[in-house]
């Protein structure tokens, strides 16, 4: 325990740095996406406090994209004046989308104005990029340039890694674009592939569910049916531990393999668009999974082929996997090393939760205690299963959970780890 804790700090201390210097008051942003054979698409984004101070604006300091919108021409030719990217050969309009979008973080909130480059498909090795908003309001005002996506710049979801940063008098500078390669997008898609495996914590206990038997074995005991006839049955506390290593590794092998091929199938019907089930659908039976992976460690379902709950649940995690993939922003290119990349990546991360888990469940295998550890675990877990399973089905908030919710959404936004917003 004391090291996964160390460990756990370890990983905070070396986060935080990343997080700390992104948006702050007197900062504002642009955030690229570029793709293959697509215009670059980007967004502005100005603190809240600013947007009061600065363009004078009646707005809350907690606003909706409506409590924007009456100012939004304003602000967007504001915009249209302070900004604008060129290169040698040509300058590239700024349209605006007219979407809004409020993104709240720790100290404030921040107001998004999406575009793009129009006819920008096909893009030099260099662009030269203004960006002066609010440098003459304010000299110590600063004003950043990232890639929120870039394949093949490796940067995927990207809020933390600064590529430009804009100051008064210093206020053009040029964006490099030949810093990418094949090799780091899919370094990126394999990072993204563990992070979320790691961050599921659907999947994290449906595989808890699924290894908690890998170091025991079932036995029967005789149970009178009739008088004078006697049968063979498990019985619920019926467990003994494996004698030796190798029968709980072939196991632990067999299961997750059959999973993994599972939601490799799915992972990539879904992204070739081949197959689509509603995500509503595709989350409740996730729900599930987990409730009936412990039901069948109490009372088994399927008699000697454990196997079968992690190919057939497997399917669904895979629809899962596949909508993570949309919400990145994917959009199909480089489709295959993308799919490769996240699935090693999550296989990676699959393989560092079996290596904490695995090792502590062999050895305390033999206490006598193992068997109701293994039932109370397993009952627990359909408890929470069953719990996410009417909220996702019945599309229905529950107290508990958002409340759950709401603080880990402070702690992974306060590390620059998640991102919520209003958009319309």
């Amino acid at each position: 325990m004391k090291y996964l804790a160390y460990h756990a700090v370890l990983i905070l201390f070396f986060l935080l740095p990343l997080s700390g210097q992104a948006h702050q008051p007197n900062q504002s942003f642009i955030y690229l996406r570029v793709y293959e054979n697509e215009n670059v698409e980007g967004r502005f984004e100005i603190h809240n406090s600013d947007l009061q101070t600065y363009f004078g604006l009646d707005i809350k300091d907690t606003p909706k994209p409506d409590d924007v919108r009456p100012y939004y021409n304003q602000i967007k030719e504001y915009l249209l004046k302070h900004s604008s990217f060129s290169s040698k050969n040509k300058a590239y309009k700024i349209v605006f989308t007219k979407e809004i979008s409020i993104f709240p973080v720790v100290k404030g909130t921040f107001v998004r104005f999406h575009f793009y480059l129009e006819d920008s498909k096909e893009l030099p090795d260099e662009i030269e990029v203004t960006y002066s908003v609010l440098l003459d309001e304010d000299p110590n005002h600063v004003n950043m340039l990232a890639y929120e996506y870039n394949w093949k710049a490796g940067l995927i979801n990207n809020e933390s890694i600064v590529a430009l940063d804009f100051t008064k008098g210093n206020a053009t500078k040029t964006l490099s674009l030949t810093d990418s390669s094949i090799w780091k997008g899919f370094v990126a898609m394999v990072k993204q592939g563990i992070w979320h495996i790691w961050i599921g914590l659907d999947h994290i206990l449906f595989l808890l569910a699924l290894i908690l038997p890998s170091v025991v074995r079932r036995k029967k005991r005789l149970v009178e049916v009739a008088p004078g006839k006697t049968e063979s049955r498990y019985y619920i506390w019926g467990w003994e531990p494996v004698k030796k290593f190798k029968p709980a590794f072939i196991y632990i092998i067999t299961v997750i393999t059959f999973f993994t091929i599972a939601h490799t199938i799915t992972l990539t019907l879904a992204s070739l668009e081949i197959v689509s089930l509603p995500s509503r659908v595709v989350e409740s039976i996730i729900a599930l999974s987990i409730g009936l992976a412990a039901y069948h460690n109490i009372t088994p379902i399927f008699k000697g082929r454990d196997w079968v709950i992690a190919f057939v649940f497997g399917l669904f995690h895979g629809f899962g996997f596949a909508s993570v993939l949309g919400d990145l922003g994917i959009k199909g290119e480089f489709l295959t090393l993308t799919l490769f990349g996240f699935n090693l990546g999550v296989e990676i991360g699959q393989v560092v939760i079996i290596a904490l888990i695995f090792p502590v469940l062999f050895f305390i295998r033999k206490i006598k205690f193992y068997p109701h550890l293994l039932v109370y675990l397993s009952f627990l877990l359909i408890i929470i299963s069953l719990y996410w399973f009417i909220e996702r089905a019945f599309d229905y908030d529950m107290v508990l959970d958002e409340k759950i919710r709401r603080l880990g959404g402070d702690i992974l936004r306060a590390l620059g780890l998640r991102e919520d917003y209003y958009k319309t």
